[in-house]
């Protein structure tokens, strides 16, 4: 049975940050779908609503699951989401869950400064671009520098998706997911706060730690977080044959 990777970018970013696992996954013959959200990249004159975002992907998933079964990726805000998404009460057609750099509850003081920091960066000139640029010259590597921002940068939905994400229920999402999961966090990732506790409320979850690496985990080493896609669609491969042999037993 084919397993399709549905993939959920960050915020201010879009299906661009997710090339080099598009291109590892095309080597190996597994499907993989990259999708934009409301207020992004292709997308970017929509507003950013919390239900769009999830009929986004809900509607990438449902598709993908009609070919067979669904490996779940979402990043940063993306990866929130799909949290929410995964965990929520009516189970979607999802067969294991990777959650990348979103081990925190956006709520509070932490929340609030978040937000006043990106609207601050909003008034420099150019609403930061150089600074970003900078950023990513001296911490991405060649073969992942030009996709982050290439399908630009979704400044004015970003306030409004921070502001939404307050609401989600992390805690009980995370109690009601019961299939593999992992959850990816770069070492020096700061949304790393809440690492603990997300993993316990899952049992059977994974935490990988990434040596060297930033919020940005899936571009700043993009050969370990491909071999993580493997790892994942492995054991997804082993549990269908598991299955298989006790049903044959």
């Amino acid at each position: 049975m084919v397993t399709t990777v549905v993939m959920v970018h960050g915020i201010r970013t879009s299906a661009t940050m997710w090339r080099a696992q598009l291109a590892h996954l095309e080597a190996r013959g597994t499907p993989g779908v990259a999708v934009d959200l409301p207020g992004h990249g292709a997308r970017m004159a929509e507003p950013f609503t919390l239900e769009g975002a999830f009929a986004t992907i809900d509607g990438a998933v449902r598709d993908a699951a009609a070919d067979g079964k669904v490996l779940l990726v979402g990043h940063s805000m993306g990866g929130l989401l799909s949290t929410a998404y995964v965990g929520q009460e009516t189970k979607p057609p999802v067969d294991a869950f990777i959650a990348a750099s979103c081990t925190a509850i956006p709520r509070g003081a932490g929340l609030a400064t978040y937000r006043a920091l990106a609207r601050g960066f909003d008034l420099l000139p150019q609403r930061g671009d150089p600074i970003s640029a900078w950023v990513l010259a001296h911490t991405l590597p060649p073969e992942t520098r030009a996709d982050f921002g290439a399908g630009g940068y979704a400044y004015d939905a970003q306030d409004v998706a921070l502001r939404s994400l307050s609401v989600l229920d992390l805690l009980a999402a995370l109690r009601r997911i019961d299939v593999p999961m992992w959850f990816i966090n770069g070492q020096y990732d700061q949304l790393r706060i809440n690492e603990r506790l997300f993993v316990s409320q899952v049992p059977g979850a994974e935490l990988i730690v990434v040596p060297r690496t930033s919020h940005l985990v899936t571009a700043m080493r993009p050969r370990v977080f491909n071999a993580l896609l493997d790892l994942a669609l492995a054991t997804m491969d082993a549990g269908a044959s598991g299955a298989v042999s006790d049903a044959a037993g």
